[in-house]
């Protein structure tokens, strides 16, 4: 995950949902998108799952868990970020043009410091 800025994340271990702080003017309804699939996966498959954007920008989902979760689903980890990638394309494309418009060109801590 080096390299990377988190978009968010959520852990079925804290249950907790994570939202990068470069990304808190996001409207709410992408936020409470984001949360829903993040946390609904979590609750499926168990463990953490990080979707962050990579140095050219595009959205990576990353699954995680901790050794001794025996109840961790890897199997179904595949196929659900495999779903998830399929279901939510056009607002994944999305946030990945928003990424490069205001958060990589720097526009939007350009805005801040106004």
């Amino acid at each position: 995950m080096e390299n990377q800025m988190i978009l968010c994340a959520a852990s079925a271990y804290t249950e907790k949902f994570y939202l990068g702080p470069e990304f808190s003017n996001l409207p709410e309804s992408i936020i409470q998108e984001l949360q829903i699939a993040c946390v609904l996966y979590t609750v499926d498959v168990g463990g953490e799952l990080t979707v962050a954007f990579d140095e050219e920008g595009k959205l990576t989902l990353h699954a995680s868990h901790t050794e001794d979760d025996f109840l961790y689903d890897e199997i179904g980890s595949v196929l659900k970020m495999k779903e998830l990638q399929k279901n939510k394309r056009e607002l994944f494309e999305s946030l990945e043009m928003y990424y490069e418009m205001f958060v990589k060109s720097g526009y939007l801590a350009d805005e801040s410091s106004h």
